[in-house]
């Protein structure tokens, strides 16, 4: 199991948390996502074996936020 956090800009809502957590927690392999609005990340833990980080990035942008 692999761990990560992003630094995300552009989240500012309830929405936004939704939208993230929705769409990376979708993927397979990801086990957990959680948003920290007030930080702006994105910690996720996932299975490097099933999903790659660059995936998990490309599923955060294309909600419409900036992974940097």
């Amino acid at each position: 199991m692999e761990k990560a956090l992003l630094n995300v800009e552009g989240m500012s809502c309830g929405h936004c948390v939704k939208a993230v957590e929705g769409s990376v927690g979708a993927l397979e392999g990801v086990e957990r996502v959680l948003v920290d609005l007030k930080e702006k990340t994105v910690a996720v833990e996932y299975k490097d074996d099933a999903v790659s980080l660059d995936k998990i990035k490309e599923t955060i942008e294309d909600q419409g936020y900036d992974v940097v």
